[in-house]
């Protein structure tokens, strides 16, 4: 079970009262808008950097990118 976060008009996030969501629909809408992953991986050794790495991951069902 999870809760539901609300976000108003200027970009504040509150839980919404008494609503509880289980994994699987947090997991639906999550798909059904779609979802972007970004990140970076850097190794370094003595401030020398070694290995870069940028990670770019977009998570939706193929219905939204179809209609997108």
């Amino acid at each position: 079970m999870g809760t539901v976060l609300v976000r108003d008009a200027g970009g504040a996030v509150t839980p919404a009262r008494g609503q509880d969501v289980a994994l699987v629909d947090l997991l639906d809408r999550l798909l059904a808008g779609g979802v972007v992953i970004v990140g970076d991986v850097t190794i370094s050794l003595a401030d020398v950097d070694l290995v870069h790495i940028s990670l770019r991951a977009l998570i939706s069902s193929v219905q939204t990118l179809e209609e997108r």
